[in-house]
């Protein structure tokens, strides 16, 4: 049910851009990112995005018992805690660009508090470990992209937008992340597990041995298998959420190296939805840019990000406005 953008529509906003007041091409990717945004409205958008929300999904990671991170499990639930009370880092940047932030529970294995700014669409109390077995059961997934839906529809009634920043929190995701990337890309292990949350060289190897010991178990390498296998109840969430808002023509900004996992799931299901997605950032990790290569995604900004929580999708949104008032706003030399 997702459209592709029409390239004849892309071709004309970059005739319009060419013959505004200024030497040709000389905006570079903001204009690239002008004809995309056309392309994905049909014609000039007939506003500047500056609806902007942000929905960071949360989930646990059975993996993360095997201290493949530099922090506890729990923490993820307190993480929550604070993008919701306004103090995480996210909660500064939005502030900077006039976000709303909203948090998604997919899949945190303790109870969450209700919130005005929470959507409980939990899928499961946290993934199995995904070294010793499937992370998700295989019969479940299309409940998990059903929630990544509900999410997404949830949050337009509550903060109607016109552009989606996704981020994600989870203690264990990078992990999860690493091994979806892996596999759709035939990447070795080694070179897409990254030191995530800062982990010294042990943790680092005990996350590399987990993902060949989830892709060892793989055979047709289909997103569902991927999913089964690896993924995180927030990351195939994450891939529900992108598949809606491409439905709804809304532009999509992943964050970093997890929410691009999702993306590779997302694609591989319908891959008409790579026209709705806008690369923020391309962070530390090593397996991000792998990611965004099979996604044939350039990221706008360069920022030496890792921290997740949709902190780099928050700084391209004024890059996002900013396109939108120069193909709308300025003079052609005619």
């Amino acid at each position: 049910m997702i459209d592709a953008t029409d390239p004849a529509v892309a071709q004309a906003a970059r005739e319009r851009i060419d013959r505004l007041a200024k030497p040709r091409g000389s905006l570079g990717r903001i204009e690239t990112l002008a004809v995309q945004l056309c392309a994905i409205a049909g014609g000039v958008p007939a506003h500047n995005f500056e609806r902007r929300a942000i929905l960071i999904a949360a989930g646990d990671h059975g993996l993360a018992a095997d201290g493949v991170s530099a922090y506890p499990p729990d923490v993820t639930a307190q993480m929550v805690g604070g993008v919701l009370a306004g103090t995480a880092a996210i909660g500064a940047f939005a502030r900077a660009v006039r976000a709303e932030v909203y948090v998604a529970n997919f899949g945190v294995r303790v109870p969450l508090a209700p919130h005005e700014r929470l959507i409980d669409v939990n899928a499961g109390l946290g993934t199995a470990n995904l070294a010793r077995e499937p992370a998700i059961p295989r019969a479940a997934l299309e409940g998990v992209l059903a929630a990544g839906r509900s999410a997404f529809e949830t949050l337009r009634r509550r903060a109607p937008f016109d552009v989606l920043a996704l981020g994600e929190i989870g203690i264990g995701n990078s992990t999860s992340a690493a091994a979806i990337v892996a596999a759709f890309t035939g990447s070795p292990a080694a070179s897409v597990a990254g030191r995530g949350t800062g982990v010294d060289d042990a943790r680092l190897q005990r996350k590399t041995d987990a993902i060949e010991a989830a892709l060892a178990r793989c055979s047709d390498f289909g997103w569902d298998e991927i999913a089964s296998e690896m993924g995180g109840y927030e990351i195939v969430g994450l891939a529900g959420v992108m598949l809606a808002a491409a439905e709804a023509r809304i532009p999509i900004v992943l964050d970093g190296f997890i929410v691009a996992a999702a993306a590779l799931i997302a694609a591989d299901i319908a891959p008409n939805v790579r026209d709705y997605f806008i690369a923020a950032h391309r962070s530390e990790e090593p397996g991000h840019g792998l990611a965004l290569g099979a996604l044939h995604l350039e990221p706008l900004l360069d920022l030496d990000l890792r921290l997740g929580e949709a902190s780099g999708a928050a700084l391209a949104l004024p890059l996002i406005e900013a396109a939108a008032r120069m193909v709308r706003e300025m003079k052609t030399f005619a």
